[in-house]
């Protein structure tokens, strides 16, 4: 097989014409073309009189493969290398059963991982099933009903679930193409496999998130959800057992393995660590706001006169800058065509995320805009003292918002002239709603200034930064968590039988990432 590179297709042309389009890379007859796969999509708008895509393909050829490709001459033509390939699981059937602690990506895939080998793992959740927990967070955004064990953070599918359910990721792993498999064969869209910046939806991932646990369940796994991690039995000094709350009182699983994969706002699990014993270390964060613009602001300053072209969609953006103070501020989590969410997870504590569904067809774009926290910022050596730091910011923003689920949100205009604006063309998308304020004093002073300074910067890069009228929502805390808990190269933790996986305990940042750790830690369980 053949891999091809920079294949270039005006917007309006389709897909098709790939396969001449690559018989001419080739210097060959379409016809010699007997398969093409595209790997890898992604929208080339660095000249706005031009905007266009490119594309990666692979090829298999009736004629000799080697010979085409000597004769092409182009360094973006090679043979295709061969794939390495995952271990296979040695079908295992322990006596006592492994048991995932969190159902989000991460704890998903360890279990899905577990199961596919045969090992019958038990799967425990606090909150609630993907359904069932997408009408709690509907009805605490709407009635502000909030319910502290099945939020945007708990429940099946992790904070992920209600954040656009977006795939890219640094890792090269390359687990990470059995997450995109596995995402696809449970309903997710058949771009992920090789578009740029892959996306499921919000809309979309419940339906994939449910499919993977009815596989885990077929194969001889058990899924509890409403079972709170309590704690954790010990005997000899190893991992025994584990016990949950439920609704109906404790139940104990024993276990001589426990994946935790709990997310990075299980605090309560965070806490039980250190009373254990188990080592912990402070671990570098981000805090700042959520930026609301208009998202067809955004398309022109990406693609010029061709936004709104039906073949590209909404825009998006990734920036980042190294200020003069030493903090860097970029944007993470960008959501085109979406909406700015309440993210909260207990109660007094307000916390923002952004969410989009599949269409990325509303009216506003929202970014985390985030500025760099090391531990030399959290006042205390104190393995917990970056959750501190956190809480203080969402408690605070919880009260400035009015004690109702209402966040404190203000325009770039008066976050930086210091006076009250009130909205205009940007209309907050946050439910319940907000409140306008000034935000500044939810945040350290460094903080505030460096994103002051961001947005100053980021606006010579994308002009619709420089609206005064886009709105900054506070505040976002929760990009990553400030713990790690730590695990040697096997995965165990300092505790034996604890396997500490995932954002939650310090090894990945975003969904394709824990759920590429979640496989990984389930073959360390499994001895591969």
């Amino acid at each position: 097989m053949i891999q091809i590179g920079n294949l270039k297709l005006p917007l309006s042309e389709s897909e098709e014409k790939l396969n001449i389009k690559a018989a001419r890379a080739l210097g060959i007859s379409p016809r010699e073309i007997t398969s093409l796969k595209i790997t890898k999509k992604a929208v080339d708008a660095r000249d706005k009189r031009d905007v266009h895509f490119v594309f990666s393909v692979e090829v298999s050829l009736s004629c000799d493969e080697e010979k085409v490709v000597s004769r092409a001459r182009r360094r973006d033509i090679t043979i295709k290398p061969r794939e390495e390939k995952l271990p296979v699981p040695t079908p295992v059937c322990p006596k006592k059963r492994p048991v995932v602690a969190g159902a989000g990506p991460a704890g998903l895939f360890a279990a899905l991982t577990l199961a596919r080998a045969g090992a019958r793992p038990i799967l425990i959740e606090r909150g609630e099933s993907v359904e069932n927990r997408a009408k709690s967070v509907s009805k605490f955004w709407h009635e502000k009903v909030f319910n502290k064990e099945s939020n945007v953070q708990f429940g099946e599918g992790g904070a992920g679930a209600f954040s656009d359910g977006k795939l890219n990721s640094g890792t090269h792993d390359r687990r990470r193409f059995e997450v995109y498999r596995t995402f696809v064969s449970h309903g997710a869209p058949a771009e992920i496999m090789y578009i740029k910046n892959p996306h499921i939806g919000s809309d979309k991932l419940p339906a994939v998130v449910s499919g993977i646990r009815e596989e885990i369940k077929r194969l001889g796994g058990d899924v509890f959800f409403r079972h709170k991690l309590t704690r954790i039995e010990q005997k000899n000094g190893a991992v025994c057992a584990v016990v949950c709350e439920t609704d109906n009182g404790e139940v104990t699983f024993e276990t001589n393995d426990l994946i935790l994969a709990v997310g990075h706002s299980a605090r309560d699990i965070f806490a039980l660590m250190q009373d254990m014993g188990v080592e912990l270390q402070q671990k570098p964060f981000s805090m700042g706001v959520r930026i609301e613009h208009l998202q067809s602001g955004i398309d022109r300053c990406r693609y010029g006169d061709f936004a709104g072209h039906p073949a590209l969609g909404a825009a998006d953006y990734k920036l980042s800058n190294k200020l003069s103070n030493g903090r860097c501020v970029y944007t993470f989590c960008m959501c085109p065509g979406g909406e700015v969410i309440n993210a909260s997870s207990e109660d007094g504590g307000l916390v923002t995320n952004g969410m989009s569904l599949f269409a990325r067809n509303l009216d506003n774009a929202n970014s985390a805009l985030l500025v760099n926290v090391t531990p030399g910022d959290f006042g205390s050596p104190d393995p917990l003292a970056g959750v501190e730091m956190q809480r203080k910011a969402e408690r605070a923003a919880f009260s400035l918002g009015g004690g109702d689920w209402c966040a404190p949100a203000q325009t770039v205009e008066g976050f930086l002239s210091g006076r009250k604006c009130g909205f205009g063309r940007v209309k907050p998308s946050f439910l319940p709603g907000v409140r306008e304020c000034d935000i500044a004093p939810l945040f350290p002073e460094y903080i505030t200034e460096s994103l002051r300074a961001g947005i100053a910067g980021f606006s010579r890069l994308i002009a619709e930064f420089r609206d005064g009228e886009a709105v900054l929502t506070a505040p976002e805390t929760r990009s990553s968590s400030p713990v790690r808990i730590c695990r040697n190269e096997e995965t165990v933790s300092s505790l034996p039988g604890l396997y500490p996986c995932g954002e939650g305990a310090g090894y990945a940042g975003g969904i394709l990432s824990s759920a590429v750790d979640g496989i990984r830690v389930a073959e360390a369980v499994l001895k591969l």
